[in-house]
């Protein structure tokens, strides 16, 4: 039997009609199909899915203006994905923030194991350069990806993440729609196993970091 964190693949089917998340604006996207997945009751923080996903086929510029290969720099390594932009005033700094927060609390030598990847769904406005000095702000080893947008939002579906190229709102803000939930992959076998949603808290994440570093479930 399966615990109440367990998502069957068939929940992805049946939550296919989900909005994506504005950072900062309201409003629904029209791409439905692809959607966040919770666990139903919202009790739990984790949702252990039952399918776990594969790593996304994805080769992008990181913050040093250099090529990055994320299976094969990942591979074998914990790693947590979250597809945002740098100029969200909301959901994104804070997820990473909570990560951030929990991150520090592992032992130095987990921290180091630990890898984080912030894809921005804003790649037009997200310069390699931009994206390093946001993210140096909530950790200095967190990797920060950008590229062409179709590229992302490719990679993206390929984990179950909904995106949309950003639009210019009636009073000049630019919003990026896009999933808001991070995965979680295992060093065991790079399947994405984990899903967290945007109401996870640090606390949440502390708890649960020591175990997804040694590829286990929360």
């Amino acid at each position: 039997m399966h615990s109440k964190k367990t998502v069957l693949a068939a929940a992805f089917a049946a939550v296919a009609a989900l909005t994506l998340s504005a950072c900062g604006s309201g409003g629904d996207s029209a791409d439905n199909s692809v959607a966040e997945v919770s666990s139903g009751a919202g009790s739990q923080p984790a949702t252990v899915l039952d399918q776990p996903f594969t790593k996304p086929d994805l080769v992008l510029t990181d913050t040093h203006g250099e090529k990055y290969d994320l299976r094969e720099q990942t591979k074998g390594k914990p790693t947590l994905i979250y597809f945002g932009y740098t100029n969200c005033p909301d959901v994104c700094p804070l997820t990473m923030s909570n990560i951030a927060i929990a991150k520090r609390a592992l032992p130095k030598a987990d921290q180091d194991k630990l890898q984080v990847v912030f894809v921005t769904t804003d790649p037009e406005r997200d310069t390699p350069t931009s994206l390093s000095s946001w993210l140096r702000a909530q950790d200095p080893d967190f990797t920060g990806l950008t590229g062409d947008f179709p590229t992302i939002q490719a990679g993206a579906r390929q984990i179950g993440i909904g995106i949309d190229p950003p639009k210019k709102e009636k009073d000049g803000t630019v919003v990026s729609m896009h999933g808001s939930q991070v995965i979680a992959f295992s060093p065991k076998t790079d399947k994405g196993y984990v899903l967290y949603s945007e109401d996870t808290t640090a606390e949440d994440y502390t708890e649960d970091l020591p175990k997804l570093v040694k590829g286990e479930a929360p």
